[in-house]
C-alpha cells in the first residue's frame, strides 16, 4: 500500500499545489511569499489524502 501512496501523492500533491496556488492568486496574494506557503501547505495536505485514497483503492479491490 505505501507503494500505491507514493504514487499517489505524486499526483495528488501537485494538483492541491497547484490549486492552492492559484487560490492564492485570485484572492490577491501575489508576493512571493503567500505563493510558496501555499505551495507548501498543498504538498503537506496531500500526505494524508494520498494515504486514505491509496487505503479506499486498497480496500476496494
Amino acid at each position: 500500500m505505501m507503494r500505491l501512496a507514493q504514487i499517489l501523492y505524486s499526483l495528488i500533491s501537485t494538483t492541491l499545489a497547484g490549486s492552492f496556488i492559484i487560490v492564492a492568486l485570485v484572492t490577491g496574494y501575489t508576493t512571493m511569499q503567500p505563493i510558496i506557503i501555499s505551495a507548501a501547505a498543498g504538498f503537506v495536505v496531500a500526505l494524508p489524502v494520498a494515504w486514505y485514497v491509496a487505503k479506499a483503492i486498497m480496500v476496494n479491490e
